[in-house]
């Protein structure tokens, strides 16, 4: 048993775990790990942290530091992609040949001595076979497969990166066809690589799902590289996204050996965007020769409708013309036959009319005269009733004027006068009440054969 000092630095304690770690755990293990970073110096050490997750793939349960000396990493390295296609790059799952190792200042790390590239294909192959199973449990697999691949395919949303050559080589090849057909592209720039591959894609067929009237169908397009830029397409959002899209999807990811999981979901999937850009030009062929033929058909059809037709029209024209003749002669004679019944019936009705308008005239001028010589009585009898009228009117306003004559000549002032009456005046005024005068008043006096000027002395 190790005596232990009472009081130790922080360096010897360092050292007695190291020491008990090396005595303990010699030799080497292998041990299953997820990539978390990754990073090479300009040593040409690589230094990984590595984890382990729970499998909902999200929490991490353990993490330790990894380290591969130079010497072994270029090695490692070339195996590893040779192998299995990809880089070591985050989010990849190995099996490391390590051995412990604690260090003073470092604390514990692994130090890698080797890398099964086996078991990461067989990971990403399971890893992929799940992607695959889960789009074929939620029945969504080959939606976009099943929607009709348009006749002209022109209008063309892109998604890819600007620079890279595949979609230079695609716009070239699409726009350089020897037939001249028109292409419509609009490009959708997003990262084709790297860890914002996954977001990237599905903001853009989000951007072109928002347009979707615009165009007929969406190619995904990413040209040369390695085998290892094939796994960021191994993306359950990325086809998930492309089997719930409302137009055809088509891939040209640029791979020979391996398709993806996009390439699996997508309508059509090709090698390379130039192989893409064939596969639209072919369309735009077949499309020309299917309509060329339509209308070779479509014209032959007519020309045979309009022989058929000509013929039947000549023999129903040799059947008419018999007919048309025998239906124009009957025709002709029930005319005939009208047109005498008309002028017998205008004869008939002109004859009636005549009888109609004498028997009217006689009575007219009977309900004349009969009007006339009423209207005379009428007229001798007024006449008559009249002249008694005025007679009577006369003596009776001849008797009226008598007896006002009289009775003026009964209040003429001078008839008064001489029956002893007088008038007074002053100034001109009759006088009418003694009220009217004063004492010394200058008043006149008329009698019938003359007057006289008097002064009031005196008023009683």
């Amino acid at each position: 048993m190790l005596i232990m000092p009472e009081k130790l630095t922080l360096t010897e304690l360092q050292l007695i775990i190291r020491d008990s770690l090396y005595l303990s755990l010699p030799q080497m293990f292998w041990v299953i790990a997820e990539i978390s970073e990754i990073s090479v110096n300009s040593s040409g050490h690589c230094y990984l942290e590595l984890v382990e997750k729970h499998p909902d793939e999200k929490n991490i349960r353990a993490r330790i530091r990894g380290i591969i000396w130079n010497s072994r990493f270029s090695f490692i390295k070339s195996f590893f992609e040779n192998i299995t296609g990809e880089t070591l790059k985050g989010g990849l799952k190995i099996l490391v040949k390590a051995k412990i190792e604690y260090h003073e200042l470092y604390g514990l790390s692994l130090v890698v001595n080797d890398i099964d590239p086996a078991f990461t294909i067989g990971e990403m192959a399971i890893k992929r076979q799940l992607i695959i199973k889960k789009l074929e449990d939620e029945g969504v697999f080959s939606m976009n497969r099943e929607i009709d691949f348009p006749l002209l395919p022109q209008r063309i949303a892109v998604i890819s990166s600007k620079s890279a050559a595949g979609y230079t080589d695609f716009i070239n090849h699409l726009r350089e066809n020897s037939y001249r057909y028109v292409f419509y592209t609009a490009l959708i720039e997003t990262p084709m690589q790297g860890t914002e591959t996954e977001q990237g894609v599905i903001d853009a067929l989000d951007n072109v799902a928002t347009h979707a009237g615009l165009f007929d169908l969406v190619i995904i397009i990413r040209g040369g590289g390695s085998q290892t830029d094939l796994s960021w397409f191994d993306s359950y959002s990325i086809a998930y996204h492309v089997t719930q899209f409302p137009l055809p999807v088509v891939t040209g990811i640029g791979h020979e050996k391996n398709m993806s999981v996009t390439d699996l979901v997508a309508n059509k999937s090709l090698k390379t965007p130039t192989a893409v850009a064939d596969f639209l030009i072919d369309s735009m062929v077949t499309a020309e020769n299917e309509l060329n033929e339509l209308s070779s058909e479509i014209r032959d059809t007519t020309r045979v409708i309009i022989e058929e037709n000509k013929s039947i029209i000549e023999t129903y024209s040799i059947k008419l013309l018999p007919l048309a003749r025998i239906m124009i002669s009957a025709s002709r004679e029930k005319l005939s036959g009208k047109i005498m019944e008309l002028i017998r019936i205008g004869r008939e009705n002109t004859f009636r009319s005549g009888i109609v308008a004498v028997n009217l005239l006689s009575r007219l001028l009977l309900s004349v005269k009969t009007f006339s010589s009423d209207k005379s009585k009428v007229v001798e009898s007024s006449r008559q009733n009249l002249i008694a009228y005025t007679l009577n009117s006369i003596n009776n306003n001849t008797t009226r004027l008598t007896g006002l004559e009289t009775t003026l000549n009964i209040l003429n002032p001078e008839n008064v006068l001489k029956r002893g009456y007088t008038i007074t005046s002053i100034n001109g005024k009759i006088l009418k009440s003694i009220n009217l005068l004063n004492n010394d008043d200058i008043i006149d006096t008329r009698f019938t054969d003359g007057k006289v000027r008097s002064k009031v002395v005196d008023r009683n």
